[in-house]
């Protein structure tokens, strides 16, 4: 697949680069995009949630009142449910939401998504991300200019001094965000309308996608 190259400003350069056919115009498995999206959403749960039974809240040693005569319903302590302070049931304890995956179906998901994008012309190459200086209004005008009104998501090939001034230029923009191109994931794949590559990020991309 042979897309046009654009410069940061929206311009076309005049050139064209040929996308990776087996990772851009892989098989859609929308099945094991599903399973690698959910398994992504649920590693990133902290599984902390805590609440105390009966056993474990404090007081109630002594019983409220006497078992008969009272014309009241029969109790044994007020640590019990249906008191105000009493312990819960069946409430959350601490657990761990962790899912594997196999690295092969994790990458699998990934070409799958890319195909998605690619088919979709949701996908804008540029020849390189680029600032002097970081400025959020500039490149928040560039980006409008070369995507319209839409959310980017940004790869970066590697992080260094150039690169640097790219992510403190956008990390303010609430409709954009920068990540490394070894950092791919399904998640944020999904969860924005553009997928801005850089020339340099497509040979990143390769080396570990591609078959």
């Amino acid at each position: 697949m042979k897309v046009d190259v654009y410069t940061l400003q929206g311009k076309k350069t005049g050139e064209s680069v040929e996308l990776p056919a087996d990772i851009f115009e892989a098989p859609v498995n929308v099945d094991l995009m599903h399973q690698a999206y959910m398994r992504q959403l649920s590693n990133a749960r902290l599984g902390t949630h805590s609440t105390k039974g009966r056993s474990e809240v404090s007081g109630g040693g002594k019983k409220p009142w006497k078992q008969k005569g009272t014309g009241r319903a029969r109790q044994g302590s007020t640590r019990s449910a249906q008191w105000v302070g009493g312990g819960k049931v069946h409430t959350p304890k601490p657990r761990d939401y962790t899912k594997d995956m196999p690295k092969k179906m994790r990458r699998a998901a990934l070409r799958s998504a890319l195909s998605v994008k690619a088919a979709g012309h949701e996908i804008v190459v540029v020849d390189e991300l680029k600032v002097d200086k970081p400025k959020t209004k500039e490149v928040a005008q560039a980006l409008e200019k070369l995507i319209g009104e839409q959310t980017a998501l940004i790869l970066i090939p590697v992080k260094g001094e150039k690169e640097d001034l790219v992510v403190r230029s956008m990390r303010n923009l609430p409709d954009a965000k920068v990540l490394l191109a070894s950092y791919l994931n399904i998640r944020d794949l999904l969860g924005y309308d553009k997928l801005v590559l850089p020339l340099s990020a497509i040979e990143v991309i390769s080396s570990y996608l591609g078959k």
